[in-house]
């Protein structure tokens, strides 16, 4: 019989499975890939890793405080790191629709690390004698205090590739602001016409939306630092020895890079998804912010010929299979799909944190399958923006200067001279005969060629007053 067909058989208080010999994972586990064949994907890498690096805190922890046998937790830390260096990820494989809290998914790294730390000490895969997953990987734990830490770490290593993201996205939108700021073109409020605004003016507020966005979004990210690892099963610690909770905080903050502090409520720490809510609501503010930029570089860039065509965005591919040298703006429509996504998420998001219930939120599974894909999905889609897109916008400096001259909000200018009421005969008298604000004052000489040239200083109206 070949290596992929034989077969092994575990046992737990269910009763007898078989299962592939081959595989890292367990009993636990092969039972929730029965039962939960639901979406067909797999739990997100970075949820692993922060799961991983729980369990490798943990066994340094209870050996030093004297609970784990040495030899056991060393095997355990290696196997963690053989994970966390890359091996192994393909037998964590639990759908993230799964049982409620996320104990399949516990279980699931627990098998894998109690097979290959048996396998590191001379035993056979299965032979939980050596190691065993619930009484030395989860030694001290519970899936209620694993699961919402993971999440929490596996967020704040998502985030900050997001917060990167968003400082190089801004960066991006400063830099077309600074070559742009001599371009003057007509504003448009309502999508009409409006008084002249700068180009650069234009994606000067965009570099700062994104920048609010970034600030707004590291700020919501902090509040997840705050740990509940330590309480096991409803907050109080049932089964961790004294001294393990602070001790596995330190820990795990040393292995993850990041500055964790241990909770002032163990309780609440199980029961609230706040936290959660809190990025997530975040993310779809940013989520709004981008679908508002996106869909203005659509409209600006619309055209060639009969749309704005202010600007010009980068041709990344044909746009169309019928329409021979047509091109679309395919990076802002993703990026508007994108955000759509991360505002249906955020909705799942804020269901499943208030569907808690006593001491525990089953939901979290769910809850943290749409946070870390919102920030996935954001830090990718907003990086392809900025190296696709954002950097290669041009603009069309004659389109933007005659739709500047053709603009009627130019009579605006004409009120502090002739008041409002006369300004909009003008403009009215400009519109029916099809000329310019410019050349209809010029006709019926209702200002020098003096104060004309000082009234109609498109620049000049641009300027920020003080």
């Amino acid at each position: 019989m070949s290596p992929s067909t034989r077969q092994r058989t575990e046992r737990d208080s269910l009763g007898e499975l078989e299962l592939p010999a081959d595989v890292y994972y367990g009993i636990q586990t092969a039972r929730a890939i029965e039962n939960f064949p639901i979406s067909g994907w797999k739990p997100y890498p970075s949820l692993v890793t922060a799961t991983v690096q729980i369990k490798k805190a943990a066994a340094r922890v209870n050996s030093s405080l004297g609970v784990l046998k040495p030899h056991i937790a060393t095997a355990i830390e290696t196997a963690a790191d053989e994970v966390l260096g890359g091996n192994l990820r393909d037998q964590f494989v639990v759908d993230p629709f799964q049982a409620g809290a996320g104990t399949s998914h516990n279980m699931n790294a627990n098998e894998v690390l109690a097979n290959r730390a048996t396998e590191l000490l001379g035993g056979e895969k299965g032979d939980y004698s050596v190691v065993h997953p619930n009484d030395h990987v989860n030694m001290g734990q519970s899936t209620n205090d694993v699961f919402p830490t993971a999440m929490r770490l596996a967020a704040l290593e998502l985030t900050g590739d997001l917060t990167r993201t968003l400082e190089q996205l801004s960066s991006a939108f400063r830099k077309k602001a600074t070559e742009f700021d001599h371009i003057v073109k007509s504003g448009r409020t309502h999508l009409q016409d409006a008084v002249p605004i700068r180009l650069g003016q234009e994606f000067g507020a965009y570099a700062t939306a994104v920048e609010k966005n970034r600030s707004r979004t590291a700020a919501a990210a902090d509040e997840l630092r705050e740990v509940g690892l330590g309480g096991t099963a409803v907050g109080t610690g049932l089964n961790a020895v004294p001294g393990y909770r602070a001790r596995v905080v330190e820990e795990l903050s040393l292995i993850t890079g990041q500055p964790l502090r241990a909770t002032g409520d163990y309780f609440e720490a199980m029961q609230s998804m706040s936290a959660f809510v809190g990025l997530s609501g975040a993310l779809r503010t940013l989520a709004t912010d981008m679908i508002r930029i996106a869909n203005d570089l659509r409209l600006l860039s619309s055209g060639p010929n009969t749309g704005l065509a202010e600007i010009n965005l980068p041709a990344v591919q044909p746009g169309s299979s019928i329409m021979p040298g047509k091109v679309n703006p395919v990076i802002a429509e993703m990026t508007d799909m994108v955000c759509f996504q991360v505002m249906g998420n955020d909705l799942v998001i804020a269901t499943a944190a208030q569907a808690g219930q006593l001491e525990l939120n089953t939901m979290m599974p769910v809850i943290a399958f749409n946070l870390l894909m919102s920030l996935t999905i954001l830090n990718n889609a907003l990086m392809v923006l900025r190296e696709r897109c954002i950097e290669g916008i041009t603009a069309n400096e004659e389109r933007c200067r005659w739709y500047v001259e053709h603009s009627v909000s130019l009579v605006t200018a004409l009120n502090p001279k002739i008041g409002y009421a006369r300004a909009a005969e003008i403009a009215k008298r400009a519109m029916a005969k099809g000329k310019t604000i410019r050349e209809t004052i010029q006709e019926e000489g209702l200002l020098t060629n003096e104060e004309l040239t000082e009234v109609m200083d498109t620049r000049a109206m641009t300027e920020e007053s003080e």
